[in-house]
């Protein structure tokens, strides 16, 4: 879900030529969602293999990273390690949100609804333990840095982010921003037409940076105060108070007001403990056990992957690999040059 802070928050526009050389931490599980989502077939149905096996997680991998290596960005895996326990009870909530989804989208593909089909099969999408592990191993042979939080990988990217491992954190979500990321990155695995949901149109979806530090001094508010609107218009680990969006709240927290004072003034009792989610925030579990680096593909492992076992097309895969290489070269001489 993440926090809905977009609508107060100042981005800036970006092309994807303006982040040359950066090295940037994706959210591996927020990006796989996409992934998941977007890739389907015309009735929603996503991308399979001959064994029936889900692909389309592992088409958007391949193609989305190896744009971004063409384009001289140096992309890192961040993922999910255990989610924090009052995580449990939204994770509960998607789950059912999920089957119910997945019900109805059932329900148009009998009674050949493409459109309806493919708008609840989106809703419905599900991260498998076994779609993780083929992620993994596809970017290890592509040998794209992995880190394997201990916590959120959102928490995970921002920290590495703050130490200046990465210049920037990559998400949809807003929350590495309340884990003090000091730059996110969004639509960088999505950029393009996308259509509007429920209407026939399409728009065009452009690269959005966010400075963590410009963005605060602009509307007027600090870290922490950031963290209390988060906890007011809900978060992953709480539902926030009905009736107040991000606006409202931003005006609540300019006052000086912590969200406690907000819940009684309205008369609402908050379901998990507040001071529990704001060490969330302040305190996540990260890890500094990690390695970034890069290396030239492993030609003939990329190809068992995703040809021998996910009957990917032998021609296009070959074409990835070999683009892919030529960049690696490319980079390889260009330092050579620059020792000389």
């Amino acid at each position: 879900m993440g926090v809905g802070i977009g609508d107060i928050i100042p981005k800036e526009e970006r092309e994807i030529e303006n982040l040359k050389g950066r090295r940037i931490a994706i959210d591996a599980y927020n990006t796989l969602y996409q992934f998941l989502s977007t890739i389907r077939q015309r009735d929603g149905t996503p991308l399979k293999d001959s064994k029936g096996r889900t692909t389309s997680h592992i088409t958007g991998l391949l193609y989305r990273t190896s744009k971004l290596i063409e384009n001289d960005i140096k992309p890192i895996y961040v993922f999910d390690g255990k989610p924090p326990e009052l995580k449990r009870k939204e994770i509960d909530g998607r789950n059912k949100r999920r089957q119910k989804a997945k019900e109805k989208y059932e329900e148009a593909l009998k009674k050949g609804r493409e459109k309806e089909a493919r708008k609840h099969a989106q809703r419905s999408v599900k991260l498998e333990r076994e779609m993780v592990e083929n992620s993994k191993n596809l970017l290890k042979a592509m040998n794209i840095p992995i880190i394997q939080s201990p916590g959120e990988g959102e928490a995970q990217a921002a920290h590495i982010c703050k130490k200046g491992d990465v210049w920037a954190s990559s998400s949809q979500d807003y929350d590495s921003l309340l884990y003090g990321a000091p730059k996110l990155i969004r639509n960088l695995t999505i950029t393009g037409k996308r259509k509007v949901p429920n209407k026939n149109k399409y728009v065009e979806i452009k690269i959005q940076e966010i400075e963590l530090k410009k963005a605060l001094k602009k509307i007027d508010i600090n870290q922490d105060q950031l963290i209390e609107i988060g906890i007011l218009i809900g978060t992953d680990y709480n539902e926030g108070i009905k009736g107040i969006g991000p606006k409202t709240a931003l005006k609540e927290v300019k006052k000086g007001k912590k969200a406690e004072e907000v819940y009684k003034e309205n008369e609402k009792e908050p379901e998990v403990n507040i001071d529990e989610i704001r060490k969330i925030f302040k305190e996540p579990k990260v890890t500094d056990d990690y390695e970034i680096k890069w290396g030239r593909p492993n030609k003939e492992e990329m190809k068992k992957i995703l040809i021998e076992e996910h009957d990917f097309s032998r021609k296009r895969v070959e074409k990835v690999i070999d683009k892919i290489e030529k960049k690696m070269s490319e980079e390889t001489t260009q330092t050579h040059l620059g020792n000389f």
